[in-house]
């Protein structure tokens, strides 16, 4: 008996684990991808010239295509950081085959 409980604990530690990684992962590709670091917490700065009007960004976060699997695959971008140098790869489901 102790054993089957013992087995049921750790399953559910290892469900709750994977399910804790994959929100974590999620969190940091939509901070990555609203311009923001997840590791150092900078933002994209915006300026304005009021004699003008204008309004300037000044991104913090570059993303590039590593590669392009097509209409049928996944995008493979990788984020980077200007101010901390973090670089992160994630792949990202292609949206844009219009048939």
């Amino acid at each position: 008996m102790q054993t089957l409980v013992l087995i049921l604990i750790l399953f559910l530690i290892s469900i709750f684990s994977v399910l804790l990684y994959f929100k974590s992962k999620n969190g940091r590709l939509e901070k990555l991808q609203n311009g923001e670091c997840p590791t150092c917490g900078a933002k994209p700065k915006v300026f304005t010239d009021n004699s003008t009007n204008t309004t300037f960004k000044q991104d913090v976060i570059s993303s590039r295509i590593l590669k392009n699997h097509g209409c049928s695959g996944a995008i493979d971008m990788e984020y980077s950081c200007k101010n901390c140098g973090m670089k992160e790869v994630h792949s990202t489901p292609n949206n844009s085959c219009g048939m």
